[in-house]
């Protein structure tokens, strides 16, 4: 049977960085590399290390990220993994994101965008699909999926978790604020609350941990830092509708 993610991969508004080729990075990780049976992967910033149940981002889960703005401004949290995910030459894939990720700032940072992929499903159905084959597939070392304020059934988010679970994948969630008083089966769920400050408010095997600041020696001058100002309202995600996955 072929791999779920090839339909994913082979649609036309897929974007594959700069058109890399389908055999040169679809790279499984092999069994004596140093990421088999990594169940953490460290966050690049250690006040937060300190405070997570693992020592860094869970493997073996999703995490949900809620923020107050569309989500891109969060992603400076995640910059330090995805340079390290990179040495695995395996997928790194934008579901439904709000924008285009800066290619430059992902370069400076080591990050080879020719194991970018972004997708961008039509309506909530093909995100939810695209997610969990993505997480399946044995090919992508990050998932990024952009739920936005859309409400999800516990059942929903469930199967994104369960898929989570059964990979080495890191699993990104990002939504809203507005999601903070339902219930979630993610093993992480984390909020932007300030500039460079970040509230665990919810760890598997962990207490919640409040206003926990970063640091800002890893950033790059004359590159945007991508760490969001909390705004006062939940900005929607803007949705792209394209053809069909299937």
């Amino acid at each position: 049977m072929s791999d779920p993610l090839a339909h994913i991969i082979n649609r036309p508004d897929t974007w594959r960085g700069f058109d890399a080729p389908y055999s040169r990075t679809l790279l499984p990780t092999s069994a004596n590399s140093d990421w088999h049976g990594v169940d953490a992967l460290p966050t690049g910033f250690n006040p937060l290390d300190e405070q997570l149940t693992f020592k860094g981002w869970p493997l073996r889960g999703s995490i949900e990220v809620l923020s107050d703005g569309c989500g891109m401004g969060s992603m400076g949290l995640f910059l330090p993994a995805m340079e390290k995910l990179s040495e695995q030459k395996r997928w790194q894939v934008f579901i439904a994101p709000p924008q285009t990720p800066y290619a430059p700032l992902l370069a400076a940072r080591g990050i080879d965008i020719q194991q970018v992929l972004m997708v961008h499903p039509k309506n909530k159905e093909e995100l939810l699909w695209a997610t969990e084959q993505a997480l399946r597939s044995t090919t992508c070392s990050a998932v990024f999926s952009w739920l936005g304020a859309t409400d999800y059934r516990y059942a929903e988010l469930r199967k994104l978790q369960i898929a989570a679970a059964d990979s080495d994948t890191l699993a990104l969630l990002f939504r809203a604020n507005s999601a903070a008083d339902s219930h979630t089966p993610a093993s992480l769920r984390l909020a932007i609350s300030g500039y460079r400050t970040v509230d665990i408010l919810k760890q598997r095997g962990g207490q919640p941990i409040r206003h926990i600041t970063l640091n800002s020696e890893d950033d790059y001058p004359e590159q945007p830092q991508l760490w969001e100002l909390p705004q006062p309202h939940t900005l929607p995600i803007q949705q792209r509708h394209l053809a069909p996955v299937c």
